[in-house]
């Protein structure tokens, strides 16, 4: 090749390696750097095997962007930078090695390699990889759907489809996923959420199996090495991952199923100053991270070694640039945050009242449309749900949400009051600033933690396999095992946990807010107690597609659920119900009444164990529905029923849920179900919850003799939840 001097100096913006008419332009930030080559590796070239280039400053520089042009390079290539400076991580901060050969932190995508794999090549060879081939997405266009209207799923890319029973040609791929769409469709969801699905490697992992010795996985893929380069692992051999993770994309798209990506940018692969130098520590260590400013070692936010730097302004637009990448290149419909209070933090690690990383997302143009969730914490104790932001548009998991639903069904006292709110939509965190009921992304289970069946099966976590005496994961589960630690044959323990799971996902699916549900738990997937999985690339994690057929009871219980949330509005407002501030106020006919055992009886006591809501569906021309919980741990409770509320023509219950029973009288379709009479008194199994809906009463005989309710109880029953 020529030598360096003679080639043009290109531009300095965009960074990353850029196609134009007149070549490639490579652009790479360094402000403290003393000198940078850019390293080319050009296979099936009769050129040799890499290629430097060292850049001019006088040429190839403008501010702190080194930069080239290079004329009629042909593709495929492989690049990486060697980047020179000071080596003095305990005293300046900065830790370059011009040894190593870096990734660029806006390539697309890095020499491809399977899942497993030994990556033998990072910091010794050139491994971004620029072959961009054309893409035709035949017309495909975000689906826009209403955050108030979604159900999202979580799932792990290779663990949705890597068992043998997924029955699928390409497990554990982007083309596995899209293989069981129609099965996601008979589901009924809206989005799939997918854990990490930029390069990772894998391998990293120092733990063992405890008792066979086998390595470990970084199975989870929480420790990028790219913001932007689909993971390779999880494509078809030989397939090119930009154009494999398009294809999920567009066939999710045609299915009217969003993705939403699970992104890290809290912290690097990199770790602590004794972890791996790829990229970021060795381009510009001082920029990147938050360092200590007298010790100069790592803060650690994340957990993980180190903590990305982002409210920097270099940071900022990386991370702006990423989002804007998968957006326009990649049509992701949305993105979940990993441990988001991350990004609320300034160079010193102090929480920001205006994060402007924070407003930069929820503001950004081309995001605009663009579902922005947080996990509103981190993993130094920083927790913010519900005051993460005031923007409108964050949303956030609502760990409060979990944990109260949680400690309803373990029989815990002090719950009631708490579940209410939680139902009713969390007004205590979001109603504030404009917020709306889906700000909430409700959920009873995420990847991190027990699945729902060992929700009900276990007391204790039992992490011995990660091979770490079982002193990972948390030890806070509010879990409670139904009487028997792990498996059992005793059927009336079975008949409780089922009875607990269905319950859980009732409140899940009626509550106001956003439902998430995690891939296996419509089918009772187990991990044997461990929760926290991270490390797990094996039976223990993937999705058991036997038990489908073996608890489709279940499977057809959430089916049935979720169309049920889908068809009825009085689930999914926009808004928070309206209340009473004092008797002075005129009435109003209640959207929501909160009673007892007794119709317009409360009882918020501590050791109360039942709840009841009536959802007045006139304000959404809906159906009404009244809604029976009995959270006590060993005896049923009979409630009284009311009258459904007042309309023109008149209304009859019709009994369409009971966890009480077994599979599938559990769910009926309101032509099919029972009536019940105004005043009836209805058993609710411990732990279990009844549904009943309104119907308008075609046959007035139905409500003939009933006993009456007491409307007025009723109407006193409409009190802000405490």
């Amino acid at each position: 090749m020529k030598h360096y001097h003679t080639y043009p100096a290109g531009a300095p913006l965009p960074l990353g390696a850029s196609l134009t008419p007149r070549g490639v332009n490579f652009a790479l930030f360094s402000r403290n750097a003393t000198a940078v080559s850019l390293v080319l590796e050009i296979p099936h070239s009769s050129l040799e095997q890499q290629v430097e280039l060292p850049l001019d400053p006088e040429i190839h520089k403008t501010g702190d962007i080194w930069h080239i042009l290079l004329p009629a390079l042909k593709l495929p290539i492989y690049y990486g930078y060697r980047v020179k400076g000071e080596f003095d991580p305990e005293g300046s901060g900065h830790a370059f090695d011009d040894s190593l050969i870096l990734l660029d932190p806006y390539a697309k995508e890095l020499r491809p390699s399977n899942w497993g794999e030994q990556n033998r090549d990072l910091g010794k060879k050139p491994c971004c990889s620029i072959h961009q081939p054309e893409y035709n997405w035949e017309g495909d266009r975000p689906l826009n759907i209403p955050l108030k209207d979604s159900i999202i799923y979580e799932t792990h890319v290779r663990g949705f489809s890597q068992d043998p029973s997924a029955g699928v040609a390409n497990p554990g791929t982007f083309q596995g996923l899209c293989e069981k769409i129609d099965y996601l469709r008979e589901l009924g969801i809206t989005a799939v959420e997918l854990m990490p699905v930029t390069e990772f490697n894998e391998n990293e992992s120092i733990f063992v199996n405890p008792e066979s010795g086998e390595a470990l996985k970084n199975y989870w893929g929480y420790s990028p090495l790219s913001f932007f380069a689909p993971k390779s692992g999880y494509c078809a051999p030989w397939s090119n991952p930009l154009n494999e993770f398009r294809d999920m994309v567009k066939a999710l798209h045609r299915a009217g199923i969003e993705v939403i990506l699970d992104i890290v940018y809290n912290h690097t692969a990199e770790g602590g100053i004794d972890g791996p130098t790829t990229s970021f520590r060795g381009i510009d260590n001082t920029i990147y991270y938050l360092l200590d400013p007298w010790t100069r070692t790592y803060l650690n936010f994340s957990g993980c070694g180190n903590t990305c730097n982002c409210n920097h302004p270099i940071v900022r637009n990386l991370i702006i640039d990423a989002l804007h990448w998968w957006v326009i290149e990649m049509h992701v419909d949305g993105f979940r945050f990993d441990l988001a209070s991350i990004l609320g933090r300034d160079s010193t690690g102090e929480v920001l009242a205006n994060p402007p990383m924070v407003e930069m997302i929820a503001e950004d143009p081309v995001l605009a449309k663009t579902k922005i969730i947080a996990e509103a914490w981190d993993a130094a104790g920083l927790y913010q749900v519900g005051s993460f932001s005031t923007h409108h548009r964050w949303a956030e998991w609502n760990g409060r949400f979990r944990d109260d639903l949680r400690a309803f069904i373990c029989g815990n006292q002090g719950t009631v009051a708490s579940l209410a709110t939680r139902i009713a939509g969390s007004s205590d965190l979001y109603q504030a600033h404009n917020r709306r009921p889906c700000n909430s992304i409700n959920f009873i289970t995420s990847h991190d933690g027990f699945t729902l069946a060992d929700l009900v099966s276990y007391d204790k976590k039992h992490n011995q396999m990660n091979g770490e005496d079982n002193r990972d994961g948390d030890n806070h589960n509010l879990s409670w095992n139904s009487g028997v630690e792990g498996p059992t044959a005793d059927q009336a323990i079975q008949r409780l946990r089922s009875r607990r799971c269905r319950t859980l996902l009732v409140l899940l699916f009626v509550s106001q807010g956003v439902p998430m549900l995690v891939a296996g738990d419509e089918f009772g997937r187990s991990q044997q107690g461990n929760n926290n999985a991270w490390c797990q690339d094996n039976e223990l994690s993937w999705l058991d597609w036997s038990l489908l057929e073996r608890n489709n009871r279940l499977f057809a219980f959430v089916r049935q659920l979720i169309r049920l949330r889908r068809e009825h509005a009085v689930f999914r407002r926009d808004t928070f119900f309206v209340t009473r501030e004092n008797e002075d106020e005129p009435p109003h006919i209640p959207e929501i009444s909160w009673h007892g055992l007794q119709p317009g009886v409360q009882d918020w006591s501590s050791d109360c164990h039942t709840l009841a809501f009536m959802l007045n569906g006139r304000g959404e021309q809906d159906d009404d529905f009244y809604l029976l919980f009995n959270g006590s741990r060993g005896e049923s409770r009979t409630f009284t029923v009311p009258a459904p509320p007042r309309r023109r023509r008149p209304r009859r219950w019709k009994k369409i849920i009971d966890t009480g029973l077994s599979g599938p009288d559990d769910f009926q379709q309101p032509e099919d179900a029972e009536v019940i009479r105004n005043g009836a008194r209805l058993k609710v199994a411990a732990m279990g919850c009844v549904v009943l809906q309104s119907r308008s009463g075609e046959h007035k005989q139905d409500l003939a003799g009933a006993e009456p309710s007491p409307s007025a109880a009723t109407a006193r029953g409409q009190i802000r939840v405490p």
